[in-house]
């Protein structure tokens, strides 16, 4: 989610769904230990937002502890340790799913961590790095219950897999009946129906990539959870004041940043209606917020 899961973004998911728990995207342990300017903006966070946690990266325990009590003094709700992101650059480092490698790395990041603030310290993590064994996963996730995590985030996917091929859910539940703390899933959750579908004996779903270009769904779920109806705007125009927000949002929090990460949320936005193409181009360049007004009145011409 990194990229896109920036306070702008969240402000517009909570204002839809507020029941909805955000989450940071990455941010690195070593960035805040050394104060790096960009990696403390994404600290940066409005009141809307809470409850709001912090996912954490990086490989040094001692870097955990400084980062998670810098954490706390922001006044965010609670710390997550990231052991899920499958991204090379990231493995590459050791650092997200690349931990789950090293159970006693592991271990000793997430024990660190829980002594180091107040706050709430939860685990993103995947099934298993090159493939998933039951007694491997097993045990690393007692590990990470005795260490003090309060609850854990569980992917479906090995690292080896990506994104690729469907998320297996049966470690999850697994996992759920294992430990005493929260479990919640996450993978391939694309709809309300999904969601209802997947939640079975967990404490909570999260949702990540199918939010792109669709906040709405976790309005959907949270209404289809809740036993009541939401109905989501069908048309283009009626999303257009929603996404014009969000566009203000990004570029008034970020200036020129927020402008240009917001280009790949309005090609989502767009993505499936009549004539797309045709104004993705456009959308994809765009220098103002008022250039993307512009745009817009033209698709609804």
């Amino acid at each position: 989610m990194a990229g896109y899961t920036d306070s702008a973004f969240r402000q517009i998911v909570k204002k839809l769904a507020p029941d909805t728990i955000c989450i940071t995207e990455l941010i690195s342990a070593d960035g805040i230990k050394f104060k790096g300017k960009r990696t403390m903006e994404y600290l940066d966070f409005d009141e809307s937002e809470r409850p709001l946690i912090v996912q954490l990266f990086g490989k040094k325990p001692d870097f955990f502890q400084e980062a998670a009590q810098v954490v706390e003094a922001q006044k965010a709700d609670g710390v997550n340790i990231n052991m899920g992101c499958p991204a090379r650059k990231v493995i590459g480092s050791m650092h997200g799913s690349a931990l789950l490698t090293d159970p006693n790395l592991a271990e000793e990041i997430a024990r660190t961590t829980v002594k180091a603030t107040k706050l709430p310290v939860s685990i993103k993590m995947r099934i298993g790095f090159k493939e998933y064994d039951k007694k491997y996963f097993l045990d690393l996730i007692k590990r990470f219950e005795q260490a003090g995590i309060e609850s854990l985030i569980i992917h479906g996917r090995t690292t080896s897999q990506g994104f690729s091929g469907e998320a297996d859910w049966k470690p999850i539940y697994l996992a759920k009946k294992t430990l005493k703390i929260p479990v919640i899933g996450n993978g391939d959750i694309t709809s309300a129906k999904i969601a209802k579908k997947r939640l079975k004996n967990l404490d909570g779903i999260m949702v990540g990539r199918a939010t792109f270009g669709n906040p709405w769904i976790m309005a959907e779920i949270q209404a289809t959870l809740e036993g009541k109806k939401y109905t989501p705007p069908q048309s283009l125009e009626e999303k257009i004041p929603l996404i014009l927000e969000h566009a203000r949002l990004a570029i008034e929090s970020k200036d020129r940043k927020g402008l240009l990460e917001m280009r790949k949320h309005l090609a989502a936005y767009i993505k499936g209606f009549p004539g797309a193409s045709k104004f993705r181009g456009k959308l994809v360049q765009v220098e103002s917020l008022k250039e993307i007004e512009e745009i817009f009145d033209d698709i609804i011409v």
